[in-house]
């Protein structure tokens, strides 16, 4: 059964991740307290799995990932897939692509990351999302 391992949020853009251990989804813009954080936008949550972050030696969080996955092969999910995540609902939106940012983690990791870095989703419905919680593929 797919989980959620890590919860993160940016309390502001470029500056190191917060780890929570719960976290509210807020419809339509993403987490509450998320720099990232906007209305109608494809990027209000960005979904990375243990997995990929394990084969590249990168610790959870350094990706700026919201949501870390164990047992969710994120990267093979499609566009309008719905997801329930603890009581939230999303929706992936979007293939994150790997930005110049990824430089500064380690030289040519913007490129290791391609078609790796996760998926965006939008939030369909809000509520908490704890450590642990369960993440089920809806159809």
């Amino acid at each position: 059964m797919a989980r959620v391992q890590n919860l993160f949020r940016a309390s502001k853009k470029h500056l190191p991740m917060e780890e929570l251990s719960e976290v509210r989804a807020v419809v339509d813009t993403g987490f509450e307290g998320c720099a990232h954080a906007r209305s109608g936008r494809k990027r209000q949550v960005l979904l990375v799995d243990r997995e990929t972050l394990e084969a590249m030696d990168l610790t959870p969080g350094i990706i700026r990932e919201n949501i870390t996955t164990d047992g969710l092969n994120v990267n093979s999910l499609e566009i309008g897939q719905l997801l329930r995540a603890g009581e939230a609902r999303l929706e992936v939106s979007a293939i994150c692509a790997a930005c110049d940012q990824m430089e500064a983690i380690r030289p040519g990791l913007q490129k290791e990351l391609w078609g790796r870095r996760g998926m965006l989703c939008r939030v369909l419905q809000g509520g908490v999302i704890r450590l642990g919680d369960s993440i089920e593929k809806l159809s």
